[in-house]
């Protein structure tokens, strides 16, 4: 079932999304060679402890999972593509890093995602995350009233296939609101002009996911969680929470 939000609604999950912004800013700010996953997830407690906010990742079980998920924070490196869980891992010098982070206020629920490098970037590196945040932006820029889910699944495909890059299929967006995962999903890759009609109020999490080697496949970790490239090639992952207005894409979780 889809649930449109009214405008005070909308600007209460603006509060969370905030909360989620500043977490993944001072995450990002720590990620150094030697800083642990676990340190990184630590850093991302304090900011929602600060804001008096919960996780909704934190005891997260879907129904593929085998265990709840153990922390605030998916830390996904290089080679994984989502999913991941912080442990002693001490980054290195050329990591590639992926972090989703989500926060519960008042109610409402943000979701947002960034990748980055540590230490001497790898250009080719630099060119996967730009490619992600480009196809992140095509597929806000086509959230406007009137467009189909498959528009946003287009923009966000198009842009990504047009680099060579693979897009891990059956993992998207999804709706947000009172829970961090709600109706309608929203592909990665899709026929425009299809899908559910984009109406004021809907929102959306929008979250493009790529694959250096130009495959799609994947396979599921020992932990049950993480997700990783089949060919072991690197991957990058870029996620807003975004409310669809009558004034156009309004973005939740943007990062002052």
């Amino acid at each position: 079932m889809v649930e449109l939000k009214t405008d005070t609604s909308i600007d209460a999950m603006y509060e969370a999304g905030q909360v989620v912004a500043r977490a993944l800013t001072a995450v990002r700010d720590a990620a150094d060679v030697g800083v642990s996953l676990l340190e990184l997830d630590e850093v991302a407690r304090d900011v929602l402890r600060a804001a008096g906010a919960a996780s909704p990742f934190l005891g997260y079980r879907p129904s593929f999972a085998p265990t709840p998920f153990p922390a605030v924070i998916c830390a996904s490196v290089n080679e994984a593509i989502v999913h991941g869980i912080p442990d002693g891992y001490r980054l290195r010098d050329g990591d590639l890093v992926s972090i989703d982070c989500g926060a519960q206020l008042g109610g409402w629920a943000g979701d947002s995602a960034i990748s980055f490098t540590v230490g001497r970037p790898r250009p080719a590196d630099l060119r996967l995350i730009e490619t992600a945040e480009r196809a992140l932006a095509a597929g806000i820029e086509a959230a406007v009233v009137g467009h189909r889910i498959g528009d946003i699944a287009h923009a966000v495909g198009a842009v990504c296939r047009a680099a060579g890059y693979g897009i891990p299929d059956g993992f998207g967006g999804h709706g947000i609101g009172r829970r961090m995962h709600e109706d309608p999903p929203v592909p990665n890759e899709g026929r425009p002009g299809r899908g559910f009609r984009l109406r004021p109020g809907l929102v959306l999490a929008i979250e493009p996911m790529v694959i250096a080697g130009g495959t799609d496949g994947y396979h599921e970790a020992p932990d049950g969680w993480t997700l990783r490239t089949n060919d072991g090639s690197r991957a990058a992952h870029a996620e807003h929470t975004v409310a669809i207005t009558e004034s156009g894409p309004r973005v939740l979780t943007e990062r002052r």
